[in-house]
């Protein structure tokens, strides 16, 4: 899919994890793996839904999905998943790109 988000690593420790394998009860899933990518693709770029490229598939079921999912705690348990392996050997916060809330900014006196 050219520049995916999930390195196939991150994919191997998560798959077994998302809903809608064959093995599970219910309908299967199409593709996770786009699924999950999609998901990442608004995380990072912050976009509207609507926004989401064609290549994820159309934006509304995207949504539906992943909001079904936050629902069912089924990113919590990723997430865990996920925190018990962390690699944060790299991990660097650059603060010229945080913003600060408009209460949190200081407010000018006259002097």
């Amino acid at each position: 899919m050219g520049r995916a988000i999930l390195s196939d690593d991150q994919w191997k420790r998560v798959k077994d994890l998302l809903p809608g394998k064959s093995s599970d009860c219910g309908v299967t899933a199409a593709d996770n793996r786009l699924f999950l990518e999609a998901v990442l693709w608004i995380a990072r770029t912050g976009s509207p839904w609507r926004d989401l490229p064609t290549k994820f598939g159309y934006w509304h079921r995207v949504y539906v999905r992943y909001n079904r999912w936050a629902h069912k705690d089924h990113w919590v348990r990723i997430f865990d998943a996920i925190a018990d392996n962390a690699d944060l050997e790299y991990l660097m916060v650059d603060g010229s790109i945080v913003r600060v809330h408009q209460h949190g900014a200081a407010k000018k006196t006259p002097t």
